[in-house]
């Protein structure tokens, strides 16, 4: 997210004139600014000089956009291009700090308790998240599929058909 001392106004073509812009960023950012600007769609293209950038839709290295991430292969800017969005959303899953008769409980932002674990994870509840968002937005969960690779989605379609074979007799 861009922080309130940077430059709002962009070199570039917009719908939005440059007055505008510079008028609304004079303003506090709403609290979904954070959400808005990692929403995406994000896209990946090959950029010049090595590696593969990041873009939000309508960015692109040919209008002039700095890629919001550059890495060496395609498959792992997949990975941050499906990821992005969901770093901006407010946490689905909470762990509570204090352990009760079942361990440590996990909780949904509302405050119900949707399990628990028996040992206080940190990452494993962030790992939860990370996939719930990816589960609730398509395009990155198909840039995840896509990040796999052919070998993987074969396994996985096998483990799935056999989990479901009365599907795959149609």
């Amino acid at each position: 997210m861009r922080s309130s001392d940077e430059n709002t106004i962009l070199p570039f073509r917009n719908v939005f004139t440059p007055s505008f812009l510079q008028h609304l960023g004079e303003r506090d950012e709403p609290p979904t600014a954070g959400e808005a600007d990692v929403a995406g769609p994000w896209r990946v293209e090959e950029i010049s000089g090595g590696g593969f950038g990041v873009f939000r839709s309508g960015e692109s290295a040919a209008r002039g956009f700095r890629p919001y991430a550059v890495f060496t292969t395609w498959p792992l800017a997949l990975l941050a291009a499906a990821l992005l969005p969901g770093t901006g959303r407010e946490a689905v899953f909470l762990l509570q700090k204090e352990a009760g008769s079942s361990g440590y409980a996990v909780t949904e932002r509302g405050g119900d308790e949707v399990g628990h674990l028996q040992l206080f994870d940190e990452k494993l509840v962030d790992a939860l998240n990370v996939l719930d968002a990816l589960l609730r937005t398509p395009e990155a969960l198909a840039g995840v599929l896509e990040a796999a690779g052919a070998v993987a989605l074969e396994r996985a379609g096998t483990i799935l058909e056999e989990r479901f074979p009365e599907e795959a007799d149609g």
